[in-house]
């Protein structure tokens, strides 16, 4: 396959990228019980620095949000430089790392904070799913209506997040405003069902997420800021009345700040909910955009050829193949993905898949 397209340049805010082929933020749970990114990690990433981005896992912007027992933080100091190791094993084999800044809102579960209950726009628990835990799969808590005084400190906790994410070497940060976690879950109707300034109408719903997106662009400057959003993943029982109202209003908000990008999940991976998101992301925001969700190379490089996307984010492919940008380049064949290891600890189905003979 000539992919021209792929293999094309991307000016991405303000960095200047060799390729199309982003790596999706994949959490893993290969950090410490301390949420400390280890050596292991930093391997992990380096391998995978042909990226034309790397997108690095959902991590907690701030303490006792942990929605996976072992996934990374990114607010203190040990943390740091933990990802520190991370960013300059990646940069050393020439590669460019954002860091996915995120809160686990109501996925957050008891067994993991200290007893602490998850919050929410409102008290409304996850059914679809249920946490995996060392004591074996656990229901999902109800989680408490974060009053709106509260809102503020976990902006700043963003805020700081980011300052810290400068701190470890990165190259800039992405929000993670999809799949059901805080942000998410503010966004869309089906999980937010409180009223006053940040409930009710598709407005109040999004300004939780651009109060966020402000403090970090603060920080970072908005060209080397991204937001992931998810509007018809139904994952963690998410569901909205009108995604695709929502998506206009939303690249619409923030077509004025001028984000280095705007990642989508394309679809909904558990097939409950439909429609066609990227055409108003595409009129209304007006800037970079990736999309993400089984995508095969020979359809990234015909989405990039009519200009549909800007770039493709590779998930579980760039997972199993390290070297996937090579692989796509010389049609060579794929590595299948282990799935029994994507969520174990230590090398096995991490840092062991092979790479093409060179």
């Amino acid at each position: 396959m000539a992919a021209t397209g792929l293999f094309s340049p991307l000016q991405l805010g303000a960095l200047y990228l060799p390729n199309r082929i982003f790596m999706a933020p994949l959490t893993r749970c290969r950090a410490s019980l301390d949420h400390v990114p280890t050596a292991l990690m930093a391997d992990y990433y380096s391998q995978r620095a042909s990226a034309g981005l790397i997108i690095a896992e959902a991590t907690m912007a701030m303490a006792g949000n942990s929605a996976f027992y072992t996934e990374p933080g990114i607010y203190n100091q040990a943390q740091i430089e933990g990802w520190r190791l991370v960013t300059d094993a990646v940069h050393r084999q020439g590669g460019h790392i954002f860091l996915q800044l995120w809160h686990g809102g109501r996925a957050c579960h008891p067994l993991f904070n200290n007893g602490a209950q998850p919050v929410a726009p409102s008290p409304i628990a996850i059914t679809s799913e249920e946490v995996h835990t060392p004591a074996g799969k656990q229901p999902h808590a109800v989680p408490r209506a974060l009053p709106d005084a509260e809102i503020a400190t976990i902006v700043e906790g963003f805020r700081q997040a980011a300052v810290n994410a400068r701190a470890a070497g990165f190259d800039g940060v992405e929000v993670h405003g999809a799949n059901g976690y805080l942000i998410d879950s503010f966004l869309r109707d089906g999980s937010n069902q409180r009223s006053g300034p940040y409930g009710g109408s598709v407005a109040n719903r999004c300004r939780f997420l651009l109060e966020v997106l402000e403090a970090v662009i603060q920080v970072w400057g908005a060209d080397r800021t991204g937001l992931r959003i998810s509007p018809l993943n139904s994952y963690n029982s998410m569901v909205d009345s009108d995604p695709v109202g929502l998506c206009r209003y939303l690249a619409a908000a923030i077509a004025p700040l001028g984000l280095a990008y705007l990642h989508v999940i394309r679809a909904d991976r558990l097939g409950q909910q439909g429609g066609d998101i990227l055409t108003p992301l595409r009129q209304h925001f007006g800037g970079n955009l990736v999309a993400n969700l089984g995508y095969t190379a020979a359809e990234a490089e015909a989405a990039i050829a009519t200009t549909a996307v800007d770039a493709v984010a590779f998930g579980v492919s760039f997972l199993a193949n390290p070297d996937l940008p090579a692989r796509i380049r010389t049609g060579a064949a794929l590595n299948p993905p282990h799935p029994e290891t994507f969520y174990t600890s230590g090398p096995e189905g991490y840092t062991d898949y092979p790479c093409l003979p060179t």
